[in-house]
């Protein structure tokens, strides 16, 4: 029966098929007209003759009386269609829901058989093919274009004009001539077409293609202003009051029941576009009238403040969106809109506290593309609300979203059993923190003031993830380095100082993070702990992984001067203590205890053992800082040096006036003070001082002059004096002795003579073999160290021109070679045995550049000096036997022949000398190892020749009952058999035999990674010579390594395993894919 009534539709939409002639010049209104009146003179004949149309035709009877908006005599072809096609929509919806009802009443014939699940259930009859969903969907068109649109007033909704060429045909047709009731014609439309939404398949039909023109009618038709000045006819025809609050009710249900979204974007729709001062384009949209833009307005802010409306707003603007560069416009847009309080808000109040939390919940998706629209959107947001409305910020958005981090700070352990705060909501709360602040990156007061109410909470978080596997521990560091690099100094110094434990941090004391079943981490109660001695230890080492951790983050701030005030803020505050240490004394001494009750002697001890506490934290925090961080870092420009020259020279002030002074009470306080003022003459001979560096040098002069004045030695007075004059005089004065002081000489003869800072000669030796163990590219290039300095010779200064360059100016650098020897050979021999251990490691060393320059007396007696070297290597002092170790390694490289023969002995067997200390045998050999690794290294071409005997010792320590000269044999195996090259083949199957028992029989697993690193090490060496001299070998080698790594317990041998594994593999890969040459070969015949 269905089909019965969309034929009949049909035949109103149906084009016409024959056109007379006389109509061939007629324009397209006149033929539209024309096929109008035709359609609907051939629906009523063939209701009226047609039997199949029978149900339709008595359905449409009942249907007409009911309406009495319908009159068959009207003389507009237009609306007389437009009623027709009203009028079967009626029919169908009517048939539609009898059948609905009757299918609903009726069982199906399937439920008395079996049902089984492959059958379907039955469709309802309010179902619609798809043929007739297109043909009711045309039957709409025709509504809505011919009965709706035209009589919307100008400026409500999108013009037929501007969709196609259709609907400017049909604009023009409908408003060529003068239409009565405009109103009440719209009327009609939009009531049929309501009462149609009630059946749920018309509803879906209307509503995808037509939500906008019913809601633009809605709108004229309840909140259009009536027109004063109109004629007696226009007034009759007028909507009544009744009519006009029904159509006002029926828009807020249809606004309650539709996609929010898709609400939304119609509402901005129908608020049409700006206003255009010009022509302007033909699609651009045209001003709406006020009434409607304040309409739209109030709905558009009735919607945003309900549950999900923010989200709502979001999805209609941003649907779609891809995340390029106009989506960033669209979001800051957006934004913009949502911050903004609308005028028809009852206050900002309950604006923004309806708002905030809706900002906050879309910073919680999880959709990739959709969060990250979201949060843009809700990153500008908060940050805007921020800055413009800072009140309502702090009240309905930081706060709630610090939340869960002010809780691990009031928090207390009453529960015993149950997390102060959860998991997800750390994970969440840290995570928000990361978008808005880092991702963010505004900052403003009330950002940097709410997040250093929390600092102390994220820090504990990061020290807590720096133990642990967890997601958290990129984000905490995050917020941490941005929060100290875009706050003041002041504050970021408070901030550090609270971090540090200086100040103490805010962290519930009962209660610790824990980690999370997900990664992250969780406040938990802390268990107490009966044993004093535990939770003393448990104290100090977490305090001590708190500064290390700091010291971490300290580190990674490049570029910036934090952390170097830092260092100079304690170093002012350990002098204040220093100066202030005398009076405390004082007061404690004129302090009466027997004229006090217990509760004050009890006080004052309080207060002492606080105060010494405070200082113990400084002092530890202070050596950590020395021993973590890096000069360059601590003192990254000239004004930081000069800080510190000023805070140790105050403090060297302190105490001048005792009897003792400080020179002779404490030796360690005279070196540094010599030190110090050693440094102010550096950066006195830097080149090209400024007026600036002067000014801030100025500092020192108070200083300068009271040690000048006071100190017990002569020679720091002289210097103190002369560093004086040279800074106020900004360089003009220059005295002789002051270049000396400037300049860490090499020459023993003249650190002997120059006997005025005692401290001198251990300080060369000490910087010489710290020297010796750093590369030559770890050297400092920064104008301010010690070791790389630039000395300046004035012309007043009177002194000799023998020494200085051209340019008047010579560069020393203190990570140099000694310089050529002044003394005679013997001399160095006896002082290589001299009981002073700078002066002996510093003999070593110049007899190690003897050997190394082919000097003839060391060539000579080069038995001697073998002998020297062996036995300076059994020396405890590393100064010593390390540079025993470099002359070894250097005699070695120069006669390989002699000196490998005796080393692999001593390696082999222990050292031969009768000298030797049994007892340390271990040690020495492990010493001889490391030359003989130096000297595998040095060999370069020539391992091929002297290496084999090497190999056969190597592999037999590989079985000596020591697991560490077991590790040192294959760490040396490794270093030479990645210079054989071709001379290892005869010998693979031995090593390959060696390490395969060792990986997979030993039981340390120190051993077990050598093992595997010297596979490492001779796949890397031979490289793309692999799989020709390790042909017979290789696979067991590469069963071995897969085998570490399913197999060994130990992490970092499945780690020396995987990396050996991947440069087998990329040598297979050349192997098997070689890289292919674009080249040409020209061939010369003869």
């Amino acid at each position: 029966m269905t089909s019965a009534f969309l034929s009949a539709l049909n035949i109103l939409t149906k084009p016409l098929c024959e056109a007379p002639a006389r109509d061939a010049q007629s324009s397209h209104q006149e033929a539209l007209l024309a096929v109008l009146r035709a359609n609907r003179a051939l629906l009523l004949e063939q209701l009226q003759s047609e039997s199949s149309f029978e149900e339709v035709r008595r359905l449409r009877e009942e249907a007409k009386v009911e309406a009495d908006w319908f009159t068959s005599d009207t003389d507009d072809a237009t609306w007389g269609f437009v009623q027709e096609c009203l009028l079967l929509l009626l029919t169908l919806a009517r048939h539609l829901c009898v059948e609905l009802e009757l299918f609903k009443e009726t069982p199906t014939p399937s439920a008395a058989k079996q049902c089984t699940p492959e059958m379907a259930p039955p469709l309802p009859p309010d179902v619609l093919s798809v043929t007739q969903q297109k043909s009711l969907g045309a039957v709409l068109q025709f509504v809505v274009s011919l009965g709706l649109c035209p009589y919307l007033a100008p400026g409500v909704g999108v013009p037929l004009g501007h969709r196609s060429a259709f609907g400017a045909t049909v604009e023009k047709l409908v408003c060529s001539g003068t239409v009565p009731a405009v109103r009440r014609r719209l009327f009609i439309t939009t009531k049929v077409l309501l009462q149609l939404t009630e059946l749920s398949s018309l509803a879906t039909l209307v509503f995808t293609r037509h939500l906008g023109d019913v809601m633009a009618a809605l709108c004229q038709l309840g909140y259009q202003p009536a027109e004063r000045n109109g004629t007696q006819e226009v007034k009759m025809q007028e909507l009544s009051a009744e009519e006009c609050q029904s159509c006002k009710e029926s828009l807020k249900s249809l606004l309650g029941k539709v996609y929010q979204p898709i609400v939304i974007k119609e509402l901005l729709i129908l608020q049409g576009g700006p206003k255009q001062s010009g022509s302007g384009s033909r699609a651009a949209l045209a001003p709406a009238p006020a009434w409607l833009r304040r309409l739209c307005g109030e709905l558009l802010s009735e919607r945003l403040v309900q549950p999900s409306g923010v989200q709502a707003v979001v999805r209609a603007v941003l649907g779609g969106g891809t995340g390029g560069e106009s989506d960033w416009r669209k979001c800051d847009c957006v934004a913009r809109i949502l911050v903004t309080c609308p005028q028809q808000s009852a206050s900002a109040d309950s604006y923004y506290r309806q708002l905030c939390p809706q900002i906050l919940d879309l910073l919680h998706f999880k959709d990739k593309l959709t969060a990250q629209q979201f949060q843009r959107v809700a990153t500008r947001a908060v940050l805007s609300v921020v800055q413009e409305k800072p009140s309502f910020a702090q009240q309905y958005l930081l706060t709630p979203l610090l939340a869960p981090l002010h809780r691990c700070i009031t928090a207390s352990n009453e529960g015993h059993c149950q997390a102060a705060v959860e998991e997800w909501e750390l994970t969440r709360c840290m995570e928000d923190v990361y978008k808005i602040w880092v991702v963010g990156n505004s900052p403003s007061a009330s950002l940097l003031s709410a997040l250093q109410q929390v600092l102390p909470v994220i820090f504990t978080l990061f020290c807590f993830t720096k133990q642990n596997v967890s997601h958290l521990r990129a984000p905490s560091q995050e917020i941490l380095l941005w929060y100290l690099s875009h706050t003041e100094t002041c504050a970021a110094l408070s901030a550090l100082r609270q971090l540090s434990g200086l100040q103490g941090h805010k962290v519930a004391t009962d209660l610790h993070f824990t980690p999370g079943s997900d990664g992250g981490a969780r406040l938990y109660p802390r268990e107490s702990s009966s044993d004093e001695d535990d939770a003393l230890y448990e104290k100090l080492s977490g305090e001590q992984w708190r500064l290390e951790c700091l010291m971490q983050l300290l580190a990674e701030l490049k570029d910036c001067d934090l952390p170097g005030d830092f260092f100079l803020d304690l170093l002012q505050e350990l002098t204040s203590w220093a100066a202030a240490e005398d009076e405390e004394k004082e007061d404690e001494q004129e302090l009466d205890v027997s004229a006090m009750t217990l509760l004050e002697v009890e006080q004052q001890l309080l207060v002492r053992a606080a105060r010494r506490g405070q200082r113990l934290t400084l002092l530890q925090v202070l050596a950590v800082m020395v021993e973590s961080l890096q000069h360059t870092v601590l003192l990254r420009k000239t004004t930081q040096v000069v800080d510190f020259m000023v805070s140790v020279l105050q403090r060297a002030c302190v105490g001048l006036d005792e009897a003792t002074g400080p020179g002779l009470g404490n030796p360690l306080e005279s070196q540094t003070l010599s030190m110090g003022m050693g440094l102010v003459a550096t950066l006195l001979s830097g080149p090209q001082l400024s007026a600036e560096d002067y000014s801030s040098m100025s500092r020192l002069l108070p200083p300068l002059e009271t040690l000048s004045q006071k100190h017990s030695e002569v020679v720091v007075q002289e210097l103190a004096s002369n560093l004086r004059a040279v800074i106020a005089t900004h360089g003009a004065y220059w005295p002789e002795n002051l270049t000396a002081a400037a300049q860490p000489s090499r020459n023993p003869q003249t650190t002997a003579n120059n006997t005025s800072v005692p401290s001198r000669r251990t300080q060369e030796m000490h910087t010489e073999a710290n020297d010796s163990q750093t590369s030559p590219h770890s050297s400092s290039t920064d104008s301010t160290s010690p070791g790389n300095t630039y000395v300046r010779h004035p012309a007043s200064s009177g002194g000799s021109e023998a020494g200085r360059s051209p340019k008047g100016r010579e560069r020393t650098s203190g990570t140099s070679d000694p310089c050529p020897p002044t003394k005679p050979f013997s001399d160095w021999l006896l002082e290589a045995c001299d009981p002073d251990v700078p002066t002996r490691a510093f003999a070593l060393r110049v007899l190690t550049k003897m050997v190394q320059n082919r000097n003839p007396e060391a060539i000579q007696a080069q038995e001697k000096v073998l002998m020297l070297f062996l036995e300076n290597l059994e020396h405890e002092d590393s100064f010593v036997y390390l540079s025993a170790i470099q002359g070894l390694a250097t005699l070695a490289d120069s006669y390989p022949e002699m000196i490998l023969e005796r080393l692999l002995k001593d390696f082999q067997h222990g050292p031969s000398l009768p000298t030797s200390n049994k007892e340390h045998s271990l040690e020495t050999r492990l010493k001889v190892g490391e030359v003989l690794m130096r000297a595998s290294r040095a060999m370069g071409e020539l391992a091929a020749h002297f290496g084999l005997p090497l190999v056969g010792v190597f592999l037999q320590g590989t079985r000596d009952p020591d697991q560490s000269v077991r590790a040192s044999s294959l760490s040396n195996l490794g270093e030479l058999c990645q210079r054989l090259d071709y001379t290892l083949g005869p010998l693979a199957q031995e090593l390959s035999s060696c390490l395969t028992a060792l990986i997979k029989t030993e039981k340390e697993a120190e051993v077990r990674r050598a093992a595997v690193h010297v596979i490492t090490m001779l796949l890397r060496g031979l490289s793309d010579k692999t799989t020709q001299v390790l042909s017979d070998v290789l696979l067991d080698l590469y069963r071995a390594l897969k085998w570490v790594v399913r197999s060994d317990p130990d992490d970092v041998a499945v780690l020396h395993a995987q990396l050996a594994l991947e440069e087998l593999d990329d040598i297979m890969k050349r192997s098997i894919f070689p890289e292919q040459k674009l080249e040409k070969k020209i061939v010369v015949l003869p």
